[in-house]
């Protein structure tokens, strides 16, 4: 495969969506591809399918983590790796090769998007911060392709004292280039600090977690009130399920809390985020099992979610929903007490972009009021419908009032349950349980393009508004069309640090 760089900058960095074909047996494969710039060669990158590759059984629901390939029908392809060019920038006019020489290995190579990238130097320590290697952790320049470096150091004790160093100093933590471990089933829990990496191309936490695991993960991070910027979160996780390492990358609760520039992989959950006044901006999500950004109010055992914004984020190749509005009611407790939650408030979620969630929709808003969901491009939803608002499951909180504005869907709905699903949605039971009010959603101005079934999809609301909206090219019989209601199953198993919002 090649591309002339027609960017009008240089290229210095790559990141590849791609398949490589799964072992025989299941657990992934790895394999080398190569690289040239105008016909010569620069350098063979590492990939692996470690990290992709479920199997349905024939069942037809897209459920579980089944890894056999014995069993049939595999989604689930695509994995993201990325590395710097090797030599020189790739300059304007250049061409970008991808070659399959006798040393690469694979019986295919599937390449899905190449993101040709010119990430900014590293950031420089900010002044007074304390980093995390004054405390004695230790980087690895080893690649991990899918799979923890055999020689890294496990910088978990070395991190947390660095954390509880910089809460009682008041300075702002510091990570520095260089890929750092947590090695073991152990998170990080900061509060009230500012943490801050050198970018999300040059500082990497790394959560190495024996397989199989049995025991309850926490985040990799749980922050409260805590501000985080410009670093990269990955793991080995091989699922969302505890026994694959499935853990998320950051819960977060609190008021006035940030996330400014973080990229998330191979995690459950980008993020789990709830509290007051928060934000999560210029993030990348891609390649997680779960949801991408998740805001909702039952994070960190808060009780509310409002005034939070999400803004100018790229997610990407997601396990459920690359983006939620997640407002919940009540959760239950194994001896059937309740606990309520404050419904959700005034969340934002403007200019963000979600490509390919393999799992759920594209952004889902469920429950709450006063949302703004707005200037959204959303494409590629796998099963499932691309922007939806509504409840989830029968504890979820009544939606009463979101505006749906100026967003632009595009190839999204899908067969998954054999529902048909249309590529936006308004109304309750588009979780099978058709309970709850939803009220006053406002549906202007939006773009739906080549709905793989109906473009608008409409079931028990009221004082709906859709006005000056197009839909183009729906493949199903009509762009407005009642829904039917099939059951579906829960999307969020409960998390061992947050109380399960289905």
């Amino acid at each position: 495969m090649r591309w002339t760089n027609t960017t009008g900058g240089p290229v210095s960095a790559i990141n590849l969506r791609e398949s490589i074909p799964d072992s025989a047996a299941g657990g992934g494969s790895t394999a080398t591809l190569n690289l040239y710039v105008d016909g010569a060669f620069r350098q063979a990158l590492n990939l692996n399918s470690r990290q992709s590759w479920f199997y349905e059984g024939g069942d037809g629901h897209y459920n579980g983590s089944d890894q056999n390939p014995a069993d049939g029908d595999p989604r689930d392809f695509f994995d993201e790796a990325h590395a710097f060019v090797t030599g020189a920038p790739i300059a304007p006019g250049s061409t970008v090769e991808l070659r399959k020489d006798a040393a690469n290995t694979a019986a295919y190579y599937d390449i899905d998007v190449l993101d040709a990238e010119n990430p900014p130097p590293p950031a420089a320590r900010p002044a007074g911060s304390l980093s995390i290697t004054d405390c004695g952790a230790v980087a690895s320049s080893t690649p991990t392709n899918g799979s923890a470096a055999p020689d890294a150091v496990d910088s978990t004790a070395a991190i947390q004292t660095c954390i509880d160093q910089a809460q009682a100093q008041q300075r702002t933590l510091w990570i520095p280039p260089g890929t750092f471990y947590l090695r073991g089933t152990t998170g990080l829990t900061a509060r009230g600090i500012t943490i801050v990496g050198a970018g999300q191309w040059y500082s990497t936490i790394y959560r190495d977690v024996p397989l199989p695991n049995s025991t309850p993960l926490a985040a990799l991070f749980n922050l409260t009130s805590t501000h985080v910027q410009g670093f990269h979160l990955d793991s080995d996780s091989t699922s969302r399920e505890t026994v694959d390492g499935g853990g998320g990358a950051m819960d977060t609760t609190g008021d006035g809390w940030s996330a400014d520039g973080i990229w998330s992989q191979h995690v459950e959950s980008g993020y789990w985020a709830s509290g007051t006044r928060g934000s999560v901006r210029n993030a990348r999500v891609t390649a997680v099992w779960a949801d991408g950004i998740n805001v909702n109010n039952v994070s960190l055992g808060n009780s509310v979610g409002s005034d939070i914004t999400a803004t100018n984020n790229f997610v990407r190749g997601t396990g459920d929903d690359g983006m939620a509005v997640n407002s919940v009611n009540y959760n239950t407790d194994g001896n059937g007490n309740r606990t309520y939650y404050t419904p959700m408030a005034r969340i934002t979620m403007t200019r963000n972009t979600v490509v390919a969630p393999w799992g759920g929709k594209g952004i889902g808003v469920y429950g709450g009021s006063g949302h703004l969901i707005e200037h959204n491009l959303i494409s590629d939803t796998a099963r499932y419908i691309g922007l939806g608002a509504g409840r989830f499951g029968v504890n979820g909180s009544d939606l009463l009032g979101a505006t749906l504005n100026a967003n632009t869907v595009v190839r999204s709905g899908g067969n998954g349950y054999d529902q048909g699903q249309p590529a936006l949605h308004v109304g309750n039971g588009g979780d099978g349980q058709n309970t709850g009010t939803v009220d006053r959603v406002t549906v202007t101005d939006n773009t739906v393009l080549n709905p793989l079934y109906d473009g608008v999809g409409l079931s028990a609301s009221t004082n709906t508004v859709l006005r000056d909206n197009t839909v183009t090219s729906p493949a199903a019989t009509a762009s407005w069309s009642p829904r039917r209601s099939t059951p579906r199953p829960p999307a969020r198993p409960p998390s061992p640090t947050t109380p399960s919002p289905a």
